[in-house]
């Protein structure tokens, strides 16, 4: 199956200081636009519950390695975005973030939450479970980072 490697006329990839590479804005995006879709192989539930120990367990041996790709789209299927024509796999998690996901007809689609400046990074919040919360740190460095790749609902936890 041949893959067209995702691209977006808003965007660029370099080195970020949050983490490895990061998505960057070209041009000012504004509030709502539809920045790049997030793309990868379709796989079941318990393929992605498999695929996920692998990098977790090789970030145990290598602090560098340890990203995960996988993305929930719905029920029954997740995307592994861990492919080379997957652009948005580069956009890293903030604990302030200024894009968000959604699925449209099937498809995940990273939504600028405001209005995004030329050369800010593009970041949205990862949204993990509790669940070993404490094996992802987070390194935003976000006024309100909480330390770890955590959705909002669950920080409150975190301050028990």
């Amino acid at each position: 199956m041949e893959h067209k490697h995702t691209t977006s006329p808003f965007i660029t990839v370099r080195n970020s200081t949050i983490h490895g590479r990061g998505v960057f804005a070209k041009i000012p995006i504004p509030k709502g636009t539809r920045i790049i879709e997030y793309v990868g192989e379709k796989i079941t539930k318990k393929e992605a519950d498999r695929r996920a120990h692998i990098p977790l367990n090789k970030h145990k041996e290598d602090q560098s390695c340890g990203a995960v790709y996988l993305f929930e789209l719905n029920k029954r299927h997740d995307i592994d975005g861990n492919v080379s024509y997957n652009t948005a796999r580069h956009i890293n998690h903030s604990c302030e973030p200024n894009a968000e996901t959604e699925i449209i007809r099937g498809k995940i689609w990273i939504i600028a939450l405001r209005d995004i400046a030329k050369d800010e990074e593009i970041v949205y919040n990862y949204s993990y479970g509790y669940e070993d919360y404490h094996e992802h740190r987070c390194y935003c460095r976000a006024n309100q980072c909480v330390g770890y790749i955590l959705a909002e609902e669950h920080w409150p936890k975190l301050k028990k």
